[in-house]
């Protein structure tokens, strides 16, 4: 169960903080078997060119502690800041499979929100409970990329959020258009009803197309779904199961297994981290999804930002097609629809080679003279 609670959650400085350098992590405890590999990566991946950039360190946003990663091989390329989904399902600990590449072109930013992850272990949850409201979140984000700019003397950043973390990026884009480059969209969320509405119905008829009694039995049990008013996350739990089951997480594929388990094997994340992850992600799915059910940017007609988004193709669990439309409908300076033909919720993973290609020749040139710095190897 804290699995699909992790899977549900993805819909997913303070300045005097010292920095850390990335370390070979210690051994978190005798009986984790997946220390050696660990250190094994954190080799292979360490940062070391010579304008190259690899620390981590706390920060306090909103009066909530929250942990940070940079990594780049040139700190004078472009920041890039990835907003997990969720919220509470974190990326740092999966990045390693796939965010190589793009530390060449960009800083990249993995940052765990509060109550997530890293983030979880250094507040008192039940002081945050009280805090976790989607305005919260697009705060957080807004303090962390003011941060950043000082910290590494950059006018603007691109921002990419994921699932969850799409619904971040967008309301930051909507009220901090002056700090980005561009916002980028991954699976991207544009009304939580909708998106669970269109969600449950080809999920339905998948399983109807399936002949699977089963899934039919209990996706009717849950109609009508989602309530006008609350998300339920017992629901939720059941609709997400058959979606991940017709591959709605990744294209041809029926579990989540290969990303939920790659965590294991992070150079950023101990044994304790992990529990932390799992803990955090029940602990906010309960608090938070159903405050979800009204939030919405369906009124959001023009943002005076470009705005990229990347849709994989087979996704149930961000309906592409709701996106699609309300960025045919939207006003802003540039606007890019990319699409993963043979992705679903996860282009980074399931298509990585197109994702990088996209980010290098679709994104970065939005940095214009900022873009300027060659990748280092």
């Amino acid at each position: 169960m804290k699995r699909m609670m992790l899977f549900l959650s993805m819909l997913g400085l303070s300045t005097g903080a010292a920095a850390q350098a990335a370390p070979i992590p210690p051994p978190a405890a005798a009986d984790d078997p997946y220390i050696p590999g660990r250190m094994l990566l954190t080799d292979i991946h360490r940062i070391v060119t010579p304008r190259g950039v690899q620390e981590s360190f706390e920060v306090t946003l909103g009066g909530a502690r929250q942990w940070v990663n940079v990594r780049g091989a040139d700190r004078d390329n472009p920041i890039l800041v990835f907003v997990h989904g969720g919220p509470a399902a974190v990326e740092m600990p999966i990045g390693w499979i796939f965010q190589r590449p793009w530390e060449d072109y960009f800083t990249v930013v993995q940052w765990d929100q509060r109550a997530a992850g890293k983030s979880y272990l250094l507040n008192n949850p039940q002081a945050m409970a009280p805090t976790l409201a989607p305005d919260r979140y697009r705060d957080d984000a807004i303090e962390l990329i003011e941060l950043l700019r000082k910290r590494y003397g950059k006018r603007k950043i691109f921002l990419l959020g994921h699932s969850w973390g799409s619904a971040v990026g967008l309301a930051v884009a909507v009220k901090r258009p002056d700090l980005l480059y561009a916002y980028i969209g991954m699976g991207q969320l544009i009304d939580f009803q909708e998106n669970e509405k269109v969600s449950h119905a080809e999920v339905l008829g998948q399983a109807r197309a399936d002949h699977n009694v089963e899934a039919v039995k209990e996706l009717e049990a849950i109609a009508p779904y989602p309530a006008a008013d609350h998300l339920d996350v017992a629901k939720t739990a059941v609709e997400r199961k058959w979606s991940i089951h017709y591959g709605g997480l990744a294209a041809g594929r029926q579990n989540g297994d290969f990303y939920f388990h790659a965590g294991r094997l992070s150079p950023e994340y101990t044994l304790a981290d992990r529990k932390a992850w799992d803990a955090g992600s029940d602990f906010t799915m309960q608090t938070m999804w159903p405050k979800l059910a009204t939030l919405s940017f369906e009124q959001v007609h023009r943002l005076d930002v470009p705005v990229i988004l990347f849709l994989g193709r087979h996704d149930t669990t961000t309906p592409p097609s709701i996106a699609a439309d309300w960025l045919a409908r939207l006003k802003a300076p540039a606007k890019t629809t990319v699409w993963f033909e043979n992705s679903a919720h996860l282009p980074m993973i399931e298509e990585p080679g197109r994702t990088f290609e996209a980010l290098l020749h679709t994104v970065r040139p939005l940095a214009g003279a900022d873009a300027r710095a060659k990748p280092t190897s």
